[in-house]
């Protein structure tokens, strides 16, 4: 049932991205504009799910790592995806100050973890387990494809309302439209992503808890990334934001006005309420 409801909203996700590039088609250029933007839309689709792992591991410069490189994550990420019946993951570092980490991926057998040389450096292992449980959660409950997809379609919306906006010869005689494009679009954007962000962090952290035996590695490791990205810049897209464990510092005003993620104190609050089971 849940692989099921994972694939409505996907398609849900899918139809949104293909809705509004018709909508801004035609405002910028009538029935012919509809035309270039269901081929654009379709072109996004096709790169939000072949390729969408790849952008993210880009973006945050992560290169992939073997047993020898860092035999202690790949080690637990080994463990770990064992335990929770998956196949083995390909395990990144990205070089990122900012403590964080985030799965990427259109599958179990197309997944990868990241962590940053920050979060590396920062937890302990008893906390780095909790982190990459939590992390294998997103793949084991497959929504991993949802939030890369969210991702890549909150920054194809920005980018088509940008060509929409420059793009338009007469965009001087409609300044109403071009103000509604530059407002509403990038809000639909987040509204995609804080429809679906919330909801899958609180069970993977559920379901991350379970994997490792024990809340209060996660619940810890929880507390000191919040409180390290409220400080560390990590320089990614606002769009690509709902991939990471917590919220990271993009710098922008948007983001502080859209999370993405639940408050992490209601996050370790549930988490500690979980002790009572172990």
């Amino acid at each position: 049932m849940g692989r099921l409801w994972n694939g409505v909203k996907t398609t849900l996700l899918m139809g949104s991205l293909m809705g509004l590039c018709l909508g801004v088609g035609y405002l910028v250029g009538g029935r012919i504009g509809i035309f270039y933007a269901f081929f654009f839309g379709g072109l996004m689709n096709l790169v939000a799910y072949f390729f969408s792992d790849k952008i993210a591991l880009a973006t945050m410069r992560a290169q992939e790592i073997s047993p020898a490189e860092d035999p202690a994550l790949w080690g637990i990420v080994e463990q770990l995806s064992q335990r929770a019946g998956l196949p083995m993951p390909r395990v990144y570092i990205s070089p990122a100050a900012a403590p964080n980490a985030f799965a990427t991926g259109r599958g179990p057998r197309h997944s990868a973890v990241c962590v940053t040389a920050g979060l590396r450096q920062m937890l302990n292992d008893e906390e780095l387990r909790g982190v990459i449980a939590h992390e294998l959660s997103h793949v084991k409950n497959r929504d991993i494809l949802i939030s890369t997809i969210a991702a890549i379609l909150a920054g194809a919306i920005s980018s088509i309302t940008y060509m929409a906006m420059w793009g338009n010869d007469d965009r001087r005689s409609n300044p109403l439209i071009s103000l509604l494009l530059m407002i509403l679009a990038p809000m639909a954007a987040m509204l995609i992503q804080l429809a679906i962000s919330r909801s899958r962090e609180f069970e993977a952290d559920r379901s991350g808890a379970e994997l490792v035996g024990d809340p209060r590695g996660l619940a810890r490791s929880l507390q000191k990334l919040e409180a390290a990205n409220q400080r560390i810049p990590l320089p990614v897209p606002d769009a690509q934001s709902s991939l990471f464990i917590v919220q990271p510092l993009t710098g922008s005003n948007v983001a502080k006005l859209f999370s993405t993620h639940p408050p992490t104190e209601e996050r370790v609050a549930r988490l500690l309420a979980m002790e009572r089971k172990y």
